[in-house]
């Protein structure tokens, strides 16, 4: 096999770009997905002749972006074979909590280049249920989507959300409404905050906080929505197709990695003209996230490639975030979004910085009240410095581009002394 049959590059008809990614898999075909501003980079990790490392048995498949937030771009190799066998599972998750596959309504408002834009058109061809796309404009639309992107009556209606996307619906009343007429609202690709699971759970959203990746397939671990509305966190307990466990050996507790065995691992990854298999041991894959495993199921603390030793403690900055962000909404601070970022310190070998979105105007007295609020966390835990971000934001896709924020905090003026 020579090259790719098929680049596909989404930047915008999600409906006709599924319709040309279904009829190469249905030729055989691999195909690249990739975000417009990311063809570069995909180009420069495609070998010219296909290497003869690739899986025999591999079949059609997709090419997708991993990564990136903490460092270089990766390029999932994923057969469609192991993505029916996600699919599968959903279904089968589905079933237990009293839903039918056959009789749900797909919506999806996201890109097809993230694997949980992909994963609703395999789902819906797997489980025979309709797809619904929804530009991604209008969920900042929320009185758009009330008047022209109701659930279909007798459908059981889903929706995968980032939680940036489901903070723009909470804050309007219509698009409250909105969810309220979803069956089963997925919740992933980063933490959801404290502050939304409580006014998910007031406004009786059917939230489903779940894990995954591109490497996984999407989703391997998800909570039902009535234990969600019940007051437990976390994401659940994995799916039929796939095996969680922490690695053993490791001497902190608190830094074990979460590891994955299912059917819908990746095959491998794209760079630099190279195939490389998805590492393994034993059929299991580190991913990365440290976790705990309790009888509620997953309880995910942070990306180990993001924690930091601070006065000889690891910390998750992630969970601190979650922490200050709870604190913050108790006490009415008008925090509209906020990153921790690390700075070496010849003391403490590491300690946190906030960047802080508020509100505007900002309120008299804020920095201080936030200063006040953190001296509640352990000393390792507080942020040294605040400082007023306002362009923060996460990507379209909900996550943190940590490499663009790290520039703009080593620009920043420093106080004297």
């Amino acid at each position: 096999m020579s090259g790719f049959a098929r680049v596909l590059v989404a930047d915008g008809e999600s409906e006709a770009l599924a319709q040309e990614l279904q009829q190469a898999w249905t030729a055989g075909e691999i195909v690249a997905v990739v975000a417009a501003q990311e063809q570069a980079l995909l180009q420069a990790a495609l070998p010219l002749q296909w290497p003869s490392a690739l899986p025999a048995e591999l079949g059609p498949a997709v090419l997708l972006g991993s990564g990136g937030s903490s460092g270089g771009r990766r390029w999932c190799l994923q057969p469609l074979s192991h993505l029916q066998r996600a699919a599968e599972a959903t279904g089968l998750w589905l079933q237990a909590i009293d839903l039918d596959p056959a009789r749900c309504e797909l919506f999806n408002p996201l890109p097809l280049h993230h694997v949980s834009g992909l994963m609703p058109v395999v789902r819906a061809r797997c489980w025979g249920a309709p797809l619904r796309w929804l530009p991604p404009a209008w969920l900042r639309e929320p009185p758009r989507l009330l008047a022209e992107a109701r659930p279909t009556p007798g459908r059981q209606a889903l929706i995968s959300l980032v939680p940036t996307q489901l903070q723009r619906l909470l804050d309007h009343p219509d698009g409250v409404a909105w969810l309220q007429g979803f069956s089963l609202i997925w919740v992933g690709g980063a933490a959801l905050a404290p502050e939304q699971a409580r006014r998910a759970r007031a406004a009786g959203l059917r939230l489903s906080p779940c894990y995954g990746s591109t490497e996984t397939g999407a989703m391997v671990a998800a909570l039902p929505p009535e234990c969600f509305l019940a007051g437990v966190s976390g994401c659940g307990q994995p799916l039929a197709h796939a095996e969680l466990r922490l690695e053993e050996g490791s001497a902190d507790v608190q830094s074990r990695v979460l590891q994955i065995r299912a059917s819908s691992l990746a095959a491998g990854f794209l760079a630099d003209g190279a195939f490389a298999p998805l590492p393994l041991q034993q059929g299991w894959w580190s991913s990365g996230d440290a976790a705990s495993l309790g009888p509620e199921g997953l309880q995910l603390l942070g990306r180990l490639d993001g924690a930091i030793s601070s006065g000889g403690e690891t910390v998750f900055p992630e969970q601190v975030r979650e922490r200050l962000l709870a604190l913050s909404a108790a006490e009415g601070l008008p925090v509209r979004e906020l990153l921790l970022l690390a700075e070496p310190d010849p003391l403490w070998g590491e300690l946190l910085v906030a960047l802080v979105r508020l509100e505007e105007p900002p309120a008299m007295g804020v920095w201080a009240r936030l200063e006040a609020l953190a001296r509640r966390l352990p000393a390792c835990e507080r942020p040294r410095r605040w400082l007023s971000c306002p362009p923060l934001a996460v990507s379209a896709a909900g996550k943190w581009e940590l490499g663009r924020w790290r520039q703009w905090l080593l620009v920043q003026p420093r106080d004297p002394g």
